[in-house]
């Protein structure tokens, strides 16, 4: 019995055993379903915020790319600016002038000519001719081909050529030029041609941008395209003294860099007008030819009147002669003439029978105006004269004993 009921019992107890760990086993598959479940849910929570946040991101870049592709559109845009588009407007129509000069130079040896004894050896020697070549700049002014230029580039010219921009190189003539004021007009035989918008230089301001075109250093040869400075207007209505008896007033300087061979070549405004012809620069010194920043433009209004002038007659007519002599009026001619300080000038020599003469002008007069400028020195009254052409009005204030005196006469072409 005791047997018995001792394996009856083991019985039970395997069976319970069999049955707690059948439970067991479950309820910890159970559990790791459980757990795997969890983390599935867990992880394709995470995975859908980190593809939201990836998502978001993109899409912030996205937008971040587009505001970058806009700004720089926008600054590409702002590149193109008054300058460039006044640049784009007037280049087609800027040149290059190359000129073949014949300039006359005295042979050294001729000194000796009206020396019996050396002219048997060297002989007569009459002046020597030479072919010097030079270069500059123009622009285009009608679209059938007039060039407007200065008279110091092809006023003297027996040859002249015109490179344009699409680089072809025409032959070109000379309609005429006028020395005292440095303006010279010249005519290709071509039609349909861009050209320059003359401006109006009366309404320049100081201070405001400008630009220069041309062919410094004969850059313009290299890609037929003309060099660009810009700078500003640093001042209008100058005087400068330069070049024997030319007549530079009414100037427009300028800082834009001006260097031999832009002269001749158009000063534009920001909208691509053109203002003044560039003309003179002022340089280091005399070993140095580059710009310094102080350049000088004929103001276009002046120009102008020349050109048409020019195209009309073919030249300035300026034959006339005053027909007297001046100096400046110093402290000792000041003492001498009785008056309290230097200024004036005085007349030393007056031709008999001439226009001055005629309208009463004589020897040891004062001249203190002309035309309503003054005159402090020689060169003023140069100006104003050398300015005048044939049939215009010379007007003179003047001093003769302490009291002043006014006269006019009419300039006409001196007798043949």
């Amino acid at each position: 019995m005791l047997a018995g009921n001792t394996l009856e019992t083991n019985l039970q107890s395997g069976v319970k055993s069999k049955s707690s760990d059948g439970a067991l086993k479950i309820v910890l598959s159970l559990l790791l379903i459980l757990v795997i479940v969890t983390g599935l849910a867990a992880a394709k929570y995470f995975m859908h915020w980190k593809n939201d946040g990836t998502s978001g991101s993109a899409v912030q870049n996205s937008q971040q790319g587009s505001a970058s592709e806009d700004k720089n559109k926008n600054i590409s845009d702002t590149r193109e600016n008054a300058i460039t588009k006044a640049v784009q407007k007037v280049s087609p129509a800027i040149v290059g002038i190359n000129v073949e000069e014949v300039r006359e130079y005295q042979d050294p040896f001729s000194m000796f000519e009206n020396d019996p004894f050396f002219r048997q050896f060297f002989g007569s020697r009459p002046p020597q001719k030479q072919v010097v070549k030079g270069l500059g700049s123009g622009f285009i002014i009608s679209e059938d081909g007039y060039i407007l230029t200065n008279d110091h580039v092809a006023g003297n010219a027996t040859k002249i050529s015109v490179t344009m921009t699409n680089g072809e190189t025409v032959e070109a003539k000379l309609i005429g030029s006028d020395k005292n004021s440095d303006v010279a007009l010249l005519k290709i035989e071509k039609s349909g041609l861009n050209y320059a918008r003359l401006g109006n230089s009366d309404d320049v301001i100081i201070g405001e941008w400008v630009i220069a075109l041309g062919n410094p250093f004969g850059l313009f040869e290299i890609n037929d395209k003309p060099t660009v400075t810009v700078g500003v207007v640093s001042a209008t209505d100058m005087k400068v003294n330069a070049d024997g008896n030319r007549v530079y007033k009414d100037m427009i300087q300028t800082d834009a860099s001006i260097n031999t061979g832009n002269s001749g070549g158009p000063l534009v405004n920001a909208d691509g007008d053109v203002i003044g012809m560039n003309t003179i620069i002022y340089t280091g010194g005399q070993f140095s030819s580059g710009s310094i920043g102080v350049g000088f433009a004929i103001s276009i209004n002046r120009a102008k009147k020349i050109m048409q002038e020019i195209k009309e007659k073919g030249k300035i007519e300026r034959t006339f002669n005053v027909g007297f002599r001046i100096q400046a009026v110093d402290e000792r001619i000041a003492k001498y003439l009785g008056m309290e300080k230097p200024r004036g000038v005085v007349v030393t020599d007056i031709q008999k029978g001439g226009l001055a003469y005629e309208a009463g002008l004589r020897a040891e007069d004062v001249i203190i105006e002309a035309n309503g400028e003054t005159i402090g020195n020689e060169q003023d009254l140069v100006f104003v004269i050398n300015d005048l052409e044939n049939g215009d009005i010379l007007k003179m204030k003047y001093l003769r004993g302490g009291s002043e005196k006014e006269l006019s006469f009419e300039l006409k072409p001196a007798k043949q």
